[in-house]
């Protein structure tokens, strides 16, 4: 419910000049609204669930798999899954890691998705407010992707219970962000039409408050792509001038596009990294590769800076003698999210609340943030955020490939308290709290707010049709979703494959297994919440 002030009622003044319609009106937002019926019930066998919630968002955490390779990860899951009455697609899209699942039949179709990977050199022991790996120079969680899944399925089993129950129509579909840091999938399952017929999309991602937002994201829309220069192996001291270095042309096309940055708008972002830069010095490089993500605001700033970019490898190969292939790894078109199911979410959020957080959190929190030198030592936030509409100047900032989800159906992305302010991105120190009692907590919210607008699309036909005529008629209106990726580029499969396979063995040695301990952190021996280092003055 809202109340309407008008704004001279509370003491507002508008500069000279300035008239006030008589109708005119700021909308102030009331108490927060109560779940009711069907959803009061869901969000009450979602906390029943909380030791599932707990388990799922465990169990992936200590699998700690990178994109590509997540097969821990779907085992684990697509299992559970079917124990529970879902059919299963496994390797959809040409991914072998990939699932798709789905229970249920007719109208609504709504597809729940969250990302699964982890960050590389991110291994981090949970619950302990300093640095230590887990394995060292092993990959971990340091985004906090084990927690979405565990989201959206403890939300679709609480509502699958329902409709069975109630007789409601519908179908449920859950699905993996797989290799979201590469960005390099969800543009593959909308190309192959994996979102065709689907009703509404509910993303999740983890974050430290409760928030949803409608209309252009803050961020950006990306291609990630590798150029590769083949050029003529030599002698490096006996017969250099026989070779044709396909290094050099690496490092001219580097050299170029740092020198072009300065005529590049400030919201750009792009980065790279030498993939292969040859074998030994004293050989010639005869193949060198250097991988690129090119970023933008919009989806054209984006295509402009990437036919530059293929100029000046073009360029780069002509002034070296050698040549030039690309391959398109990852795409990332820039996110829209939708308003009538973002403010039906919100309500959701705001009867829901955050979590009540224990003594214990709220002292990791703070001990966490003094260890990374936050600008503010403020502990966990215990408010939900405001509805977030589009920003009125757009800012630079990350990417999603949930974006090109977000073109294809109606599409919003709730972000859930499981992690702690003062982190750093892609980084171990977003691990620290991704299996501790914050994780869980804030995911069993996140849960109930899935569940009561899932709930709210399956009984409320006019919310659906809001939802397809503000994509039709605002969204898509004077913009058409023309994918960064053609029709033959295949899925980059074999990324992370040798990083995984050189730690994997040892990592294995941490899986938690929940039915010898009650928690990871137990299995792990960690007294939560443990701030300083066992032996430290």
């Amino acid at each position: 419910m809202k109340r309407i002030l008008a704004l001279v009622a509370v003491g507002i003044c508008l500069p000279a000049g300035i008239a006030l319609a008589q109708d005119e009106a700021i909308e102030v937002e009331g108490p927060p609204p109560e779940l009711s019926g069907l959803k009061a019930e869901a969000a009450e066998i979602v906390g029943d669930n909380q030791k599932l919630t707990q388990e799922i968002v465990d169990s992936l955490f200590s699998f700690s798999e990178l994109g590509f390779q997540e097969f821990e990860t779907q085992r684990y899951l697509t299992e559970l899954l079917e124990s529970n009455g879902f059919t299963v697609e496994r390797g959809v899209s040409g991914i072998p890691s990939s699932w798709w699942a789905s229970w249920g039949s007719g109208k609504p179709v709504i597809a729940l998705g969250s990302d699964v990977d982890g960050i590389p050199k991110s291994s981090q022991m949970p619950g302990v407010a300093y640095r230590q790996p887990m394995v060292e120079g092993a990959p971990g969680h340091g985004e906090g992707h084990n927690s979405g899944q565990a989201v959206n399925i403890t939300a679709a089993l609480a509502v699958k219970e329902l409709m069975e129950r109630e007789n409601l129509p519908g179908t449920i579909v859950l699905w993996p962000g797989i290799a979201e840091e590469l960005v390099a999938t969800k543009a593959w399952f909308a190309r192959d039409g994996r979102y065709e017929g689907v009703d509404a999309v509910l993303f999740t991602h983890v974050d430290d408050a409760m928030v949803v937002s409608w209309g252009q994201a803050t961020g950006t829309g990306l291609v990630s792509v590798e150029y590769t220069f083949d050029g003529t192996a030599a002698h490096g001291a006996g017969d250099p001038w026989k070779g044709r270095s396909a290094l050099d042309a690496v490092e001219l096309m580097n050299v170029a596009w740092n020198f072009r940055r300065e005529h590049l708008h400030p919201l750009q972002r792009s980065h790279y990294v030498i993939v292969d830069g040859g074998d030994q010095p004293n050989v010639v490089p005869s193949k060198a590769t250097v991988w690129y993500f090119i970023r933008e605001i919009t989806a054209d700033k984006i295509r402009e800076n990437f036919a530059t970019l293929q100029r000046i490898a073009e360029g780069a190969a002509m002034m070296t003698d050698t040549t030039v292939s690309r391959r398109i790894v990852g795409a990332a078109y820039p996110r829209h999210f939708n308003k009538p199911i973002a403010e039906a979410m919100h309500r959701n959020i705001r009867a829901v609340g955050m979590p009540e957080w224990s003594d214990d959190d709220q002292a990791f929190a703070r001990a966490f943030q003094e260890f990374m030198e936050a600008d503010e030592i403020t502990g966990l936030k215990t408010e939900v955020d405001d509805l977030e509409a589009p920003k009125e100047e757009p800012e630079s900032g990350g990417s999603d490939d949930i974006g090109d989800v977000s073109w294809n159906v109606p599409t919003v992305t709730l972000r859930f308290p499981s992690n702690i302010d003062g982190r750093t991105g892609h980084h171990w120190s977003s691990a620290i709290a991704m299996a501790t009692p914050i994780a869980h907590k804030g995911a069993t919210a996140g849960a109930k707010v899935v569940a009561a607008t899932m709930l709210d699309l399956i009984q409320d036909q006019a919310l659906v049709e809001n939802a397809w005529t503000y994509f039709r008629e605002e969204q898509t209106a004077n913009e058409t979703y023309l994918p960064f990726i053609g029709d033959d580029d295949p899925p980059a499969i074999e990324k992370n494959e040798a990083i995984m396979g050189t730690h994997k063995d040892e990592l294995s040695r941490y899986y938690y297994d929940p039915s010898k301990y009650d928690t990871y952190l137990e299995q792990l021996g960690i007294d939560y919440p443990q701030l300083e280092k066992p032996g430290a003055e």
